[in-house]
């Protein structure tokens, strides 16, 4: 509270429409009724804040004169604000950190993708694979966005999951990363990493010579 001043109402002469506040300091300090912000007369022992102006005769005066629940309730409602305004910066830091790293985990995994086909240790018709339903499920994601932002036909949850256990999980990552989409449902989330774990599985299973036509054969017996 710059330039202002805490005191009680000691003295009020209703009929006359003024006053005396004591300050804190002991100082009887004059003020009127036209300076009390509030819709009701002033009550004497009541705590105000105040700052000290001067009268159109240029005697000292109490101005702008609040009650003092008045003005810690705004300062509290300020407070909160304040502390909400930098919960939120803070989130979105954590939220920004996080970004990276998930997006820096798809990189790296195309990356490596890359890396066993070009040590011939996987086809590339794999990596193909991965980039095509990556951007298919990116672009499915995007539409059930807005499908969601404008009452559209959504599409259904089982449908992503698929479209990650097969190989679009990447596509997924970025979607929830970047479009916000499907990123705070837990149950959703818990799902997503499932098939996560289910896509390595299957990639683990190529790598460890067991063929594409041994893994179709499982994935429609599964489906």
């Amino acid at each position: 509270m710059v330039n202002k001043q805490q005191g009680t109402v000691k003295k009020w002469q209703d009929d006359k429409g003024f006053g005396f506040i004591e300050t804190e300091t002991g100082e009887s300090v004059f003020f009127h009724v036209s300076e009390f912000r509030a819709q009701r007369r002033p009550d004497i022992g009541e705590q105000v804040v105040f700052s000290i102006g001067q009268d159109d005769q240029g005697r000292r005066q109490a101005k702008q004169v609040q009650e003092l629940g008045f003005v810690q309730q705004k300062m509290a409602q300020k407070n909160q604000q304040i502390r909400q305004r930098n919960q939120k910066r803070s989130h979105q830091a954590e939220f920004e950190v996080g970004q990276k790293k998930r997006s820096f985990l798809g990189l790296a995994f195309y990356g490596v993708l890359i890396l066993l086909a070009a040590t011939d240790k996987l086809s590339w018709l794999v990596i193909g694979w991965y980039i095509v339903l990556g951007i298919i499920t990116y672009g499915i994601y995007a539409k059930d966005k807005r499908a969601a932002q404008n009452n559209g036909w959504r599409t259904p949850e089982s449908t992503l999951h698929i479209l990650s256990a097969l190989g679009g999980w990447v596509g997924a990552l970025l979607a929830q990363t970047y479009l916000r989409h499907k990123s705070q449902k837990s149950e959703f989330r818990v799902t997503y990493y499932l098939t996560v774990v289910i896509n390595m599985a299957g990639l683990l299973f190529l790598l460890a010579g067991g063929g594409l036509e041994t893994l179709t054969d499982l994935l429609s017996e599964f489906l």
